[in-house]
């Protein structure tokens, strides 16, 4: 699962790096590219969020919606580490997180 994500944000994101026309500069956007892998950064947040595997799925979701609505701000190299992290952590609040009843 993680390989297939990160096999399809890299293509995205180094895609999209290719086609800068037109592109705005959002708070995502880093200065330099990180220099951890697309696959990396997502296992360890597998290995450290402690989120299910459907939240992957999920901020996949959220990423694609996104992009949709936000043709002007693409998924690149320079932001897409700051978008999965959001995504993920906003997936697990949703799909994960046990809520509190009085």
């Amino acid at each position: 699962m993680i390989a297939f994500l990160s096999s399809l944000l890299e293509r995205v994101a180094e895609s999209n790096d290719h086609n800068q026309q037109h592109q705005k500069i959002s708070v995502f956007h880093g200065l330099t590219r990180p220099n951890i892998s697309i696959q990396s950064y997502l296992e360890r947040i597998f290995k450290y969020a402690n989120c299910s595997p459907s939240c992957f799925v999920v901020a996949y979701v959220y990423l694609d919606r996104f992009t949709q609505r936000q043709p002007s701000l693409p998924i690149n190299t320079f932001n897409v580490h700051r978008l999965l992290i959001t995504s993920v952590m906003v997936a697990a609040k949703f799909m994960d997180d046990m809520c509190q009843r009085p």
